[in-house]
């Protein structure tokens, strides 16, 4: 598994700097665009500091998963707690005291986000993780051809869904009050965002348990993780979408003092709350998905889903009907219902007794060679 790790460093490295300059030269490309010229000027304050948080993404996610596949749910629990502590704490100082504005609240955001790293680093390097982790080995430049394809289509699974959140906040500043539109909309998609990455814990645990069950050749197991994952994230969706329903137009006033933003917020809400308890069974559902290795398979769905109904949908509403941000949010209500209904159809009709013999194969093919282990010698009591 350690070995594992430090190929998904050097994939999503080099991936990430491969993409960088789109980071770089977000605000001349949002010109380009014809946004409006104080939110692309924001946007120039803002890019300096997202890339190293960017950066530090690529050791926390990896980090985060090759913890949760040895069960060490509660050290990723501990530890993410504390860094969202500190966010908040260092973020309050900036904003308040220093008066920081943005460019204080994400440099809170780095802090964390790169203390998160440092203490994850401590824990795996510390000898925490005898039994996975040796240290560095060449071995991990071999066979990266690999994992970079398996890497690419469950990347590019979750990107379209990211992409698409970004490409409504886009086309939301070309409606009429755009300024109120982002505002609204901005204020809906971080509440929406919240819900989801609670949802991602969920994708996670369901993509490593269902992946441990699989290499384990437990197919009933697969099974009735599949249905406990589920279960809770539903109860918790629909707790949240209850709440986002009762107090969506009161929330709003958390994040601007304007009645107009606010009552925009308001008029979406019953929609809003429809995405959230969606969005609840959607996350789960793809993370078994990747953890049974149909990250292909999902990202054309995504594909469909969000960008040849959602987005046309919602373009179609919002400009043809004059529905407005209303509109943008129905189509993208509409992509993710179709996402979720295909996605419960495959794996419901999904053979798991067949997909424990690929899983097999799949372990037998990517199993590390003598000759890199001798690189690399692992301890005594790694070989017992």
């Amino acid at each position: 598994m350690g070995i594992y790790l430090q190929r998904s460093w050097i994939i999503d490295m080099a991936v990430t700097t491969l993409f960088l300059p789109f980071i770089v030269f977000s605000g001349p490309i949002l010109r380009l665009l014809g946004q409006n010229v104080d939110i692309t000027r924001t946007v120039d304050e803002i890019y300096p500091w997202m890339i190293p948080y960017v950066y530090s993404l690529i050791f926390t996610m990896t980090m985060q998963m090759y913890l949760q596949a040895q069960m060490r749910n509660a050290i990723v629990g501990v530890l993410s707690v504390s860094s969202l502590a500190l966010d908040l704490l260092v973020t309050w100082w900036c904003v308040s005291f220093m008066g920081m504005g943005i460019g204080g609240a994400l440099f809170g955001l780095n802090v964390s986000s790169w203390a998160l790293v440092l203490a994850e680093f401590v824990y795996v390097f510390g000898g925490w993780c005898p039994f996975t982790w040796s240290g560095f080995s060449t071995a991990a430049f071999v066979d990266l051809i690999p994992m970079l394809k398996l890497s690419i289509s469950s990347g590019f699974m979750i990107c379209l869904e990211y992409w698409y959140l970004s490409l409504l906040v886009l086309m939301a500043g070309y409606t009429k009050d755009a300024n109120i539109a982002i505002s609204a909309f901005s204020i809906c998609q971080y509440i929406y965002t919240l819900e989801f990455n609670i949802c991602l814990g969920f994708l996670g645990a369901a993509c490593v348990r269902v992946a441990n069950e699989l290499g384990k050749g437990d197919a009933a197991a697969v099974r009735f993780s599949i249905k406990v994952i589920l279960t809770v994230s539903t109860i918790m969706g629909m707790i949240f979408s209850v709440l986002c329903l009762a107090f969506c137009g009161q929330i709003s006033y958390l994040f601007t003092n304007s009645k107009e933003v606010s009552k925009a917020v308001d008029d979406l809400s019953m929609i809003l709350s429809v995405s959230i308890l969606l969005n609840s069974i959607q996350p789960v559902l793809s993370g078994v998905a990747v953890g049974s290795g149909m990250q292909t398979i999902v990202a054309v769905v995504n594909l469909v889903s969000y960008y040849a109904v959602g987005i046309p949908l919602g373009l179609i509403l919002t400009y043809v009907f004059d529905l407005g941000i209303k509109g943008l949010w129905s189509g993208m209500l509409a992509g993710i219902a179709i996402q979720t209904a295909i996605l419960c159809y495959i794996i419901y009709r999904t053979d798991w007794e067949l997909e424990v013999k690929k899983t097999s194969e799949r372990m037998k093919a990517w199993s590390i060679q003598p000759s890199h282990e001798e690189s690399n010698p692992t301890r005594k009591d790694e070989r017992k």
